[in-house]
This record gives structure tokens, C-alpha cells and sequence, in this order.
């Protein structure tokens, strides 16, 4: 019985070798966005403490508030009322599924294009990352994107006051083309994927 070679110890020519170990050029880009996310985290505790502030009765972390989420009214709100609750949470919400976004990117990218990251068996592996390859993760990085609009586009309709019609009607048709995006996406990884496209 002939001795079939292990390709783990199989040695690359030179020139694969540097185009194959050039995948950890990568990784500078990964950890720059996890200090991203750092920053998102800091970005959303500041909003959370002024929310509470807010919530305790403090009027300039009020006008904070006011401020970042382009809230605008005639008379200057002296507390907190239900529509600017809502427009913060929204934002709090929006800061939590942008940092999904970019765990998705960070582990789903590195396992796919750089190294494998070895969490079989772990308990904490992601579901999803064990099956995770370059068209599941355009797939669902294309579904979270569609959330992500869903949100900006519901802060927009919940203070449609303060926005031209021009930027409701802009804002309303990009979001209809990040759907149709990934509508295109998910029935062309179908079709690469159907039992038919195999034969």
C-alpha cells in the first residue's frame, strides 16, 4: 500500500509560500476593528450615563442627548419625554447591531481568510461559525446590514419633524435597495448552492 503524504507537512514553493502567508496582512485590519468596537463600546456607555442622568433630572446631559440624536422642537424640552426615550434606545440599539456587525467581520473574516481559529468544542463557539465560509458570511453580514437601516430608518420616521421630505424619500429608497441586495445575494449563493448547480 503506497504511502500517501500528510499535507500538513507538505512545504509550499517559495512563491506560493509569500502569496499564501500573505493572508496575515489581514490581521492589522481585524484588530483595528476591534479597537472600532472598543470605541463603540465607549460611545455607548457615555449615551447609556447620559440617558440616566437625563432620566434623574439633569438638563445638560438632556441637551446632550438632544444634541446627538438631532432631536429638535420649538420649545426646548425640560425633561425627558417618550419620543426622545425612544430615539436614544433606538440609538443604544443601533451601537449594540453595528458591534455585532463587526464580531461577525472579525471572527467570520479571520476564520475564513486567515487562519482557523480552532473552537471546536468550545462552549462558547458561535453557532453559526461552524459552518461559516465567504458566502454564508456575505449573507448574513448583508441581513445584519438590512437591520442596521431598519433602525436609522425608524429614528428617522420617529422624528420625521426635524428631516426634509427629500431625506425621508432618500433614506426610504436605499433601504429598499439594501433589501433588494440581499435578496440578490441569498438567491445567488442558493443557486451556487443547489443540487442542481453540482452536477
Amino acid at each position: 500500500m503506497a504511502n500517501i503524504p500528510d499535507p500538513r507537512n507538505t512545504r509550499l514553493r517559495p512563491l506560493p509560500n509569500l502569496i499564501f502567508a500573505s493572508r496575515w496582512l489581514q490581521l492589522p485590519l481585524y484588530l483595528g476593528l476591534i479597537l472600532a468596537q472598543g470605541v463603540y463600546v465607549f460611545h455607548f456607555w457615555v449615551e447609556l450615563v447620559h440617558l440616566i442622568e437625563a432620566a434623574l433630572g439633569s438638563s445638560d446631559a438632556l441637551a446632550k442627548l438632544t444634541t446627538s440624536i438631532g432631536y429638535k422642537a420649538d420649545i426646548a424640552p425640560v425633561a425627558l419625554n417618550e419620543t426622545i426615550i425612544m430615539l436614544v434606545v433606538l440609538a443604544l440599539i443601533d451601537v449594540v447591531m453595528i458591534s455585532n456587525l463587526l464580531i461577525m467581520v472579525i471572527v467570520g473574516g479571520y476564520e475564513t481568510f486567515v487562519s482557523r481559529l480552532q473552537l471546536e468544542g468550545h462552549p462558547d463557539q458561535p453557532e453559526w461559525l461552524s459552518h461559516v465560509n465567504a458566502s454564508v458570511l456575505k449573507v448574513k453580514l448583508a441581513t445584519a446590514i438590512i437591520g442596521i437601516s431598519s433602525i436609522h430608518l425608524l429614528k428617522t420616521f420617529i422624528n420625521a419633524a426635524n428631516y426634509d421630505t427629500k431625506v425621508l424619500m432618500w433614506q426610504t429608497l436605499i433601504h429598499i435597495a439594501f433589501l433588494f441586495s440581499a435578496l440578490a445575494i441569498a438567491l445567488t449563493d442558493r443557486l451556487l448552492h443547489s443540487p442542481s448547480a453540482d452536477h
